[in-house]
């Protein structure tokens, strides 16, 4: 699966917001019932639209599924590649987590797909993951590395701190569930849990005298 790209062809004002129409509705469906869970029809009837209309748009439903997955990707993506390498470390890394946060509180079922792809063994994205994904972060482990080596920040596996990153923001809206359970489910935890995570991430990583 190659990198999410914008597409050449132009569309008109009808077509886009009917995709976007239609991928919404996917996206609740395949977040519900999972891929093998999910039809056609099932999406056609979210999104207020025809089967035949539907095909129009993306003539299977393995089209409809990419088409979210990659939609989701290329959210994801942005945050990461906006990391300034000659900004202060600590601030880059703030605003990561702050805007990994808010795409957890905003969009949790475009996580929670997600997560069910990755742990169905990523068929659909997995030559994205290998390639396009690693490159990305191989990028960004280099920022890392950089901020390192001027002493920065202190010394820590580039790697796993961007996997712990993705784990703490992450777990807000692929366990969102079991935080309401414990916290009560009208907790409005999502200011508390981005405190938390920088003020974590951030003592973790000043330099040490």
């Amino acid at each position: 699966m190659a990198e999410p790209q914008p597409k050449t062809q132009t569309k008109t004002r009808i077509q886009a917001i009917n995709e976007d129409i239609i991928l919404s509705a996917a996206l609740e469906v395949f977040s519900a019932f999972g891929y093998r869970g999910s039809t056609v029809d099932q999406i056609a009837e979210r999104a207020g639209m025809s089967k035949p209309n539907l095909l129009y748009y993306f003539h299977r439903k393995d089209d409809i599924y990419r088409a979210v997955l990659e939609k989701t990707l290329a959210q994801w993506l942005t945050p990461l590649r906006g990391l300034d390498p000659n900004g202060e470390p600590l601030a880059e890394i703030a605003r990561y987590i702050r805007a990994k946060m808010a795409m957890s509180r905003d969009n949790p079922k475009a996580s929670r797909l997600f997560a069910n792809e990755m742990l169905h063994g990523a068929p659909a994205i997995g030559d994205f993951l290998s390639g396009p994904m690693k490159v990305l972060v191989d990028d960004t482990a280099r920022i890392i590395k950089t901020w390192i080596a001027k002493g920065q920040i202190a010394a820590i596996d580039p790697y796993h701190l961007i996997f712990s990153i993705w784990a703490m923001t992450q777990h807000y809206a692929d366990f969102d569930i079991q935080v309401r359970a414990v916290l009560g489910a009208d907790s409005e935890h999502f200011a508390d849990a981005e405190t938390t995570i920088i003020r974590l991430i951030q003592d973790g990583l000043k330099p040490r005298s």
